[in-house]
């Protein structure tokens, strides 16, 4: 338990930073520091999207991070026959819409529109398209749009 007393304002600051806390079976790659896109604007002045959009990068950069050069991240879907997306962009709609862009297996154009009450995203490792090129890094592009303040 931390006995350290706080200030009201240092309380009141320390519960509008966001907080990330993970642990793993094997080691990987640490969650590490927080962008500062991500902890200059107090949590409660973002709404549930742009929250949630914020979040979504961080977990795909990690995500990415982790892959080796032969395959690039796609999302799988749960709850019917959707299949797999490749992601290729994101972005949100305030107040509470968080959009995937990309392709299915046969190459078709998709998007995905999800209000973040429903959300839930399942990373996937898929073996890249072009064997030549190298692997489309979606979650690095993201981030530094974040950090640019494009997003």
């Amino acid at each position: 338990m931390d006995d350290e007393i706080l200030t009201s304002a240092e309380a009141l600051e320390a519960e509008a930073l966001p907080k990330r806390y993970e642990a793993h079976c094997a080691e990987q790659s640490k969650a590490g520091e927080m962008p500062k896109a991500v902890t200059q604007k107090p949590v409660a002045q973002k709404s549930p999207a742009e929250w949630a959009h914020e979040r979504l990068i961080l977990y795909i950069q990690n995500f990415e991070a982790q892959l080796d050069n032969e395959h690039e991240v796609a999302m799988g879907f749960t709850g019917g026959d959707a299949g797999v997306m490749r992601i290729e962009g994101m972005g949100f709609f305030d107040p509470d819409i968080v959009t995937f862009y990309g392709s299915d297996a046969t190459g078709a154009k998709t998007q995905l529109v999800q209000h973040v009450s429903q959300l839930s995203v399942l990373l996937r490792a898929l073996p890249k398209e072009v064997e030549t090129a190298a692997p489309n890094r979606i979650g690095f592009r993201l981030a530094k749009a974040l950090e640019e303040g494009e997003a």
